[in-house]
């Protein structure tokens, strides 16, 4: 079955993005850029909310025509415009670059994505994550941590009511200090008493 993994980039104050939407402060160079396109290129969608979405759609679907573009960049482009997309939005009537608009997150029709043959789904968007937190449907956080402090912003995890008991699996130090923190959701606190 395949996976729904949370893919974000974080300050170390928690934040992913700062006031404004200020994203200066991200540090992806082309080894971490690099980084991303391998882990990337082998999913089988990118699960957006409609901020996130427009925020890649404003940008990445012609990244590749621009002279001053990296090779990593000139990568990604093609990945993420290959790449089947589903964003969620009430608000979005119609979206480009093979992508499917979906109104609400429904557990059922998750299950049978992940059901689905293929790579698994990359997640992305706080308040998305938010509702697939909720219902239980995040197996897998790979947050990438840069070394700031932005101070205010946009915090990656809202307010929840119940407790996710997470499993560490990897951690990596990329060499712009970023650091990789790659968590396993448990599938109940018991379990994760006994590891």
């Amino acid at each position: 079955m395949r996976k729904v993994i949370l893919m974000m980039q974080v300050s170390l104050d928690g934040f992913i993005e700062g006031p404004e939407r200020d994203l200066s402060w991200h540090r992806v160079d082309e080894e971490l850029h690099s980084h991303f396109n391998e882990e990337l290129r082998t999913m089988g969608a990118f699960l957006d909310g409609r901020v996130t979405y427009e925020l890649m759609a404003d940008y990445w679907p012609t990244a590749d025509q621009d002279p001053s573009s990296t090779a990593a960049e000139i990568e990604f482009a093609r990945i993420w415009r290959d790449m089947p997309k589903i964003v969620y939005s009430r608000t979005l009537a119609t979206a480009d670059w093979n992508t499917e608009v979906v109104r609400d997150v429904v557990a059922e029709d998750v299950v049978r994505l992940k059901e689905q043959p293929g790579g698994d789904l990359a997640l992305g968007g706080a308040d998305l994550a938010a509702a697939f937190r909720r219902l239980g449907l995040i197996d897998e956080y790979r947050i990438y941590v840069h070394p700031v402090l932005v101070g205010r912003g946009k915090s990656l995890f809202q307010a929840a009511d119940a407790m996710t008991p997470l499993r560490l699996l990897e951690s990596r130090a990329f060499g712009n200090g970023v650091v990789l923190l790659r968590y396993a959701a448990e599938p109940d606190a018991a379990h994760a008493k006994d590891r």
